[in-house]
């Protein structure tokens, strides 16, 4: 399916304050790396410029804009720096995923400040207590990113069956930051700016209307569409948080792309030639854009049906959710092949670690771990229902 969609003013000028910040973005990734956060400054950035308003409900300042601006901002950050994006992309859904809360859940977070910044790690490792009036959770929950610049946390857990034994369910739980305290352990690979340090709650109170059947878009499960009317808060949770985490990798990849054109032009190796002569270096710069290409349009045409099905009330069959969730896992695996085969025409000093392409290299390979961009599980996981076999994953 083409798209028919044309971007908003207002869309268009996002993108390009996203694109007027790559300089600044490129020169703070070092300092990112070191310090294991995004800069505050880069934050302020990003505040000012509305990013993390895309997809918040205008009963709470935000755009309620399609959810393909919010990751072509991402991919744009990416190109300076694939940290900052990736705690765009996750950041960014929050205010989406928050709409679909009870409006009562929306206004203890927005409402003294439209700008407070939500955090996340889904895990589902909760201890959960069903108590009066809410739950009781403790646990300690990794991959929080971003998590020094949110004042609340979404952390995972599984909801107890019912007296009768059914309804056990992925729950996401709403949590001040009061509740919890963050323990900086991200010492890692890449995406090291991201300071995806863990949470810790040794018991919380957490009331009912800030617990959400995370993967339930029932009008039940999901009450604040009935004040966010917006079609957008319709579309499966999964699809779109699971873009939220790979979409960086794209416009990384981009990145990486511009930085290897630049020095293909001016590098000249040991033995006197231009690393733009090596017909191995033309052959791999050529396919990493065609396959950057063929990806995006990818995600274009996905969410072309997705927003598509929204608006007319409908909701995806199970064969479409598990084909997308595998085209997104899919995505890392192919951005970080590209990258590699990128640093390898690079030669040795391509490997400094202030070469952006080794950046990038490190970055990409990080993101592979998350738990959505697991290709293999997914590519199964699709190709069950494809013969014929029932659907055994509950998280789509």
């Amino acid at each position: 399916m083409a798209s028919t969609r044309q971007k908003t003013q207002a869309e268009i000028e996002m993108i390009q304050r996203a694109r007027q910040m790559i300089p600044a973005l490129k020169e703070r990734a070092a300092q990112a790396d070191i310090d294991q956060k995004i800069p505050d400054e880069t934050i302020a950035d990003m505040q000012e410029a509305g990013f993390f308003r895309v997809m918040q409900p205008k009963k709470f300042g935000g755009f309620e804009m399609d959810p393909r601006a919010l990751f072509e901002i991402q991919m744009t950050l990416a190109e300076g720096c694939m940290s900052t994006a990736w705690i765009y992309g996750v950041m960014g859904v929050h205010p989406w995923q928050l709409a679909r809360y009870e409006v009562q859940a929306q206004e203890d977070v927005w409402g003294e400040d439209i700008t407070t910044l939500v955090g996340s790690t889904y895990m589902p490792v909760a201890k959960v207590t069903p108590v009066e009036g809410g739950y009781n959770i403790s646990g300690r929950w990794g991959f929080s990113s971003g998590s020094e610049h949110c004042k609340w946390s979404l952390l995972g857990g599984i909801i107890p069956p019912d007296e009768n034994g059914e309804g056990a369910e992925h729950g996401t739980f709403l949590v001040p930051r009061s509740d919890y305290r963050i323990e900086r352990n991200w010492d890692v690979l890449g995406l090291r700016g991201t300071g995806s340090h863990d949470i810790v709650i040794d018991n919380a109170f957490v009331p009912a209307h800030r617990v959400q059947r995370t993967n339930n878009t029932s009008m039940e499960a999901t009450p604040g569409r009935l004040v966010n009317t917006n079609p957008i808060y319709g579309i499966p949770f999964a699809q779109v948080f699971t873009r939220a985490v790979s979409s960086s990798c794209l416009g990384a990849l981009q990145g990486a792309i511009t930085e290897f054109r630049e020095n293909a032009a001016r590098h000249i190796g040991k033995h006197g030639a231009k690393t733009a002569e090596d017909p191995l270096a033309q052959e791999v710069v050529a396919d990493a854009e065609l396959t950057l290409d063929m990806l995006k349009l990818v995600l274009e045409r996905n969410f072309e049906n997705l927003v598509g099905q929204a608006e007319r009330g409908e909701f995806p069959d199970v064969e479409t959710r598990l084909q997308y969730r595998y085209q997104s896992a899919y995505v890392t695996n192919v951005c970080a092949e590209k990258v590699n085969q990128l640093l390898r025409c690079m030669a040795a000093s391509g490997l400094y670690n202030t070469n952006h392409v080794a950046r990038v290299f490190r970055d990409v390979h990080q993101a592979r771990g998350h738990i959505s961009n697991n290709v293999a599980a997914y590519s199964r996981a699709h190709g069950v229902v494809l013969l014929g076999l029932p659907n055994a994953d509950p998280y789509v």
